[in-house]
């Protein structure tokens, strides 16, 4: 089934959507168009034209699909019940929100880095029509209500901020316009981020979309970006509250079999973030004391997708780009001459390379979101052109011969 004929399958996919959704499960036979095969030479800090235009064609398609879709909702009467489009007309395809706003991201940050791709007039184009004032403006009065307070906590709401935060100070014309289209929905976001960050007792420690070591990292960096030291500062007294004591994580308990994120290096990346550099790495040492020997044992290992037409199962490759761009920001925070400075990095390239292979797999269950993870894990952890944006020549290694 290609995906234009997939649009036209709306009645079965409606009833679908009626019905508790299931992660991981979809029609038979769907899948975004793709080559079936991945350009799988990338390496940090080096996106070639070829690879970055196949990865944006991957995103175009699919946030245009609106069906399958997964909408974890709460209704409270007949009348919200809608399809995908109605509820988000920005943020509809993609399967979920998070993974539309999250591509949405990708084509922002590769157009705003890489403004020559055969597929850059499409990339404005589309984002015209999804950016829309009309369309945030609806997408603010959804998430406002009550009801749905919860929707999309922290992870969705992270991505939406680094996709405010690629738009930030960038000097071009439409991405001006782009930029402040978003903010009616970014306050309502910060007004829920606000409310409920008090409240959260406890961390979430999960291998998936609600962990909070991932949603923290994510605010931190925006709230730089955007200079809301306010929310900064709560940020980081939130991380210290919950992880500056934290002492001998179980490093050989992950990953478990769904898992898309490590908390481990989720963690470890936010601390890096918090804590001065000599503080972190004595941090680091009490957090995982036997990382020198599991980085190089098999504890901390890449990892196969044993089917990549599950999607639950395919989170896996995800996991491997997570800990790709986690490990390498731990290194780059690190001392120069820190012990574990080589082997996270040389255990960060193994990561990458095993996690993206994966993208462009012509399987919608991952096509749908794993160019994200590849895109941010080969550019943006802990680099030094700050918080948007890729290096200054996309398709050029970096300037360091450290990561070997």
């Amino acid at each position: 089934m290609t995906p234009r004929s997939r649009r036209n399958f709306g009645l079965g996919c409606l009833i679908a959507l009626l019905l508790p959704a299931i992660h991981g499960v979809y029609p038979s036979g769907v899948h975004a168009q793709s080559s079936g095969t991945s350009p799988v030479q990338v390496d940090f800090d080096r996106l070639t034209n070829e690879t970055a235009d196949a990865w944006a064609e991957l995103v175009l398609e699919n946030i245009d699909i609106e069906f399958p879709n997964k909408m974890s909702l709460t209704y409270i009467d007949a009348s919200q019940l809608k399809t995908p489009k109605q509820n988000f007309p920005a943020f509809y395809g993609c399967f979920d929100w998070h993974s539309s706003v999250h591509g949405h991201w990708v084509l922002v940050r590769l157009l705003r880095s890489m403004p020559d791709l055969p597929s850059a007039t499409q990339i404005r184009a589309t984002l015209d029509v999804h950016l829309s004032q009309e369309n945030v403006e609806k997408e603010a009065a959804f998430f406002s209500r009550d009801e749905h307070k919860s929707f999309e906590r922290m992870y969705g709401w992270a991505w939406f901020l680094r996709l405010a935060m690629e738009l930030e100070n960038w000097n071009d014309p439409d991405a001006l316009r782009w930029r402040e289209n978003l903010r009616p929905l970014e306050r309502v976001l910060r007004q829920r981020i606000d409310a409920y960050l008090p409240l959260l007792s406890y961390p979430i420690r999960v291998g998936q979309h609600t962990d909070t070591g991932f949603a923290l990292g994510q605010l931190l960096d925006y709230s730089k970006a955007v200079n809301h030291p306010d929310l900064a500062a709560v940020v980081t007294q939130t991380a210290r509250k919950f992880y500056l004591d934290d002492k001998s994580y179980p490093v050989n308990y992950e990953p478990s079999g769904h898992d898309f994120f490590s908390s481990c290096w989720n963690e470890a990346d936010l601390m890096r973030r918090v804590l001065p550099a000599n503080e972190f790495a004595q941090w680091l040492g009490k957090f995982v004391p036997n990382a020198k020997a599991q980085l190089t044992d098999g504890t901390i290992e890449p990892v196969e997708v044993p089917d990549v037409t599950d999607g639950k199962l395919v989170h896996l490759a995800g996991l491997n780009l997570n800990r790709a761009w986690c490990l390498r920001a731990v290194a780059n925070a690190l001392p120069a001459n820190h012990e574990l400075k080589q082997p996270l990095l040389i255990s960060a390239r193994r990561h990458l390379r095993a996690g993206v292979k994966y993208v462009n797999s012509g399987h919608y269950e991952g096509d749908h979101w794993l160019a994200t993870f590849a895109l941010f894990a080969i550019t943006e952890p802990g680099l030094s052109h700050g918080s948007t944006g890729l290096p200054d020549s996309a398709a050029s290694p970096a300037s360091t011969g450290t990561e070997q």
